[in-house]
């Protein structure tokens, strides 16, 4: 799991090319883990009302999310643009989850 983090770290903005679906949702997966640590670390250990250091690292994944989002859409068949489907409220997020699960197909265009 932490070698598909690493990558997209790697790759902080680099977004031609395709991201397979392990790759994408550990990268997911391992910032929520780290997310929950730090508000744990803010909120309960250091009793911080306001969480500097989350901001801080979700300012640093940032563009390394972004960009993992446009590949794992490549490897999809996808154009990255359809990222943007996400602001279209509720049901835009539901749609783009549905293309960021599925299958990505041999002769995807990035």
């Amino acid at each position: 799991m932490v070698n598909y983090y690493l990558d997209a770290i790697k790759k902080y903005a680099v977004f031609s090319g395709r991201a397979s679906v392990p790759e994408f949702w550990q990268f997911v997966l391992l910032n929520v883990l780290v997310n929950a640590a730090l508000y744990i670390l803010e909120k309960h250990i250091l009793g911080i009302q306001t969480r500097y250091f989350s901001a801080l690292y979700n300012m640093f994944v940032f563009l390394p999310s972004l960009a993992v989002t446009v590949r794992r859409l490549h490897d999809t068949g996808r154009s990255g643009w359809w990222i943007l489907i996400s602001g279209i409220p509720v049901l835009g997020a539901i749609i783009l989850i549905v293309f960021l699960m599925s299958e990505g197909v041999v002769e995807a265009r990035p």
